[in-house]
């Protein structure tokens, strides 16, 4: 086995990875090992999980049944394309079993590889309906600042993270952008109305600004992962689904990071009481083992996809939609989940870790902490009465980052704030674990 030195020369001189600057790879970590909620480098060093790899190991690691159903799988076949006229048992099973767990009026679904392609199939799949519709001029999408939705071109677009933009402009047209309802920086100027509503109706401006019958549909993540760990007001999502039905706009829920038990629900919007057109997903689908996502449409939809002449067909694919192996995985992945009960686990960890981390309020550079279900997000601040952040020159992100690593956790800092996403195996204290070491990375800042 070659050693961490000769692992990261060869990796420099031959990798590119994602969002990839040399600068920000010199102390790369080579991963070697990884049980439960325990992940553990090339040099020996055990370091607690602190985001399910990237949101997505939400049953743990090292789980040999996962192991098994890919193997099996690929005895029997490995692969098989799924384009209209072919199919196999596993993406058949999986779309039934999908259709028992998400949203009632959701019963249809199309496999990918991943979350920005599910975007990408979203998108499209929104523009197929409204032409179908004979709507054709219903082509632009709203998604918000802070949202997350893939780094593919029109994916990308969507995302409302401005650093992913500068270096890959001109970005596709027909997106456009609202401010995120984040509560603890969001400036309510029609205080008549809750935060919620008010958040929402941003929706309604700029559908009216740009046209209703210009718009196919709004994306949002029912918390916004990668922005920072956003939950909504409990009135917004009730708001922007009356308004995509009064303004003929359909709601795509973006679940790559909130289904499958994350929130403490199977998916996200199942919190706020309302049901999207179009539902994507991928990541805990199969906990990160092998490469799935895909969407779910409403049975509106698929009678649009069913009803339209062959000409007309929808005209979208990829080489490993529906593969059996991933699909497989799947199946014996949501069996975990249901078996061991991780979606109720998730709700009581989840509210055990965000009590925890609210204890830490009372640190002077503590500004906002919150969460839902096993997604948390600590925010330092310079000034807590005027939730000023730190200048960037203080560089607080990467010297936390240092500190919780120095303690035994691994995870993602945003800016200047910590976010968190344990396995939902996580037990109780490992939570209280993860909790003190990041009171006590906070307060080593000073």
């Amino acid at each position: 086995m070659l050693t961490e030195t000769e692992h990261v020369q060869a990796d420099q001189a031959h990798l590119l990875h994602p969002l990839y600057h040399p600068s920000a790879h010199q102390g790369a970590k080579v991963w070697v090992e990884a049980k439960g909620a325990m992940v553990k480098d090339i040099a020996g060093n055990e370091y607690i999980d602190g985001l399910s790899a990237l949101w997505n190991v939400n049953v743990g690691h090292g789980r040999e049944e996962l192991a098994r159903a890919a193997y099996e799988q690929m005895t029997r076949m490995a692969y098989y394309s799924a384009y209209a006229g072919s199919t196999n048992p596993p993406a058949i099973q999986l779309a039934e079993k999908l259709s028992q767990i998400i949203y009632p009026s959701i019963n249809t679904f199309f496999f990918t590889s991943g979350g920005a392609e599910s975007t990408e199939s979203s998108f499209k799949t929104a523009r197929f309906f409204w032409k179908a519709a004979g709507k054709s001029d219903k082509v632009k999408f709203i998604s918000r600042m802070k949202g997350y939705h893939g780094v593919t071109m029109a994916a990308m677009s969507a995302t409302g993270l401005p650093t992913y933009w500068p270096m890959f402009e001109p970005r596709v047209p027909g997106f456009v952008h609202i401010e995120s309802p984040y509560p603890y920086r969001f400036q309510n100027k029609t205080p008549e109305l809750s935060d919620g509503v008010a958040a929402a109706n941003l929706l309604e401006e700029a559908i009216l600004r740009e046209g209703p019958e210009t718009v196919a549909a709004f994306i949002a993540e029912p918390v916004q992962g990668a922005g920072g760990v956003i939950v909504p007001q409990d009135d917004y999502f009730q708001r922007v689904r009356a308004i995509c039905d009064q303004y003929e706009v359909l709601l795509i829920s973006d679940e790559v990071i909130t289904g499958f038990g994350r929130t403490g629900r199977w998916f996200g919007l199942e919190h706020y009481g309302v049901e999207p057109d179009i539902a994507q997903f991928a990541k805990g689908i199969t906990s990160g083992y092998v490469p799935l996502g895909g969407i779910g449409v409403s049975d509106r939809i698929r009678e649009a996809i069913e009803s339209v002449p062959p000409e007309k067909r929808w005209m979208h694919a990829y080489t490993y939609s529906g593969h059996p192996t991933c699909c497989a995985v799947a199946l014996a992945n949501i069996a975990i989940i249901e078996r061991e009960g991780l979606v109720e686990r998730a709700a009581a960890m989840g509210d055990r870790l965000l009590a925890g981390l609210k204890e830490l309020d009372e640190l002077p550079s503590v500004g906002d902490v919150r969460g839902k279900g096993m997604m948390a997000a600590v925010e330092l601040v310079a000034d807590k009465a005027a939730k000023e952040p730190f200048p960037a020159a203080a560089n607080m992100g990467a010297r936390l980052g240092k500190e919780l690593v120095k303690r035994g956790l691994y995870t993602r800092i945003l800016g200047d704030t910590v976010l968190l996403a344990p396995p939902l195996i996580t037990d109780e204290a490992m939570i209280d674990q993860i909790v003190q070491i990041v009171g006590e990375s906070i307060a080593a800042l000073g």
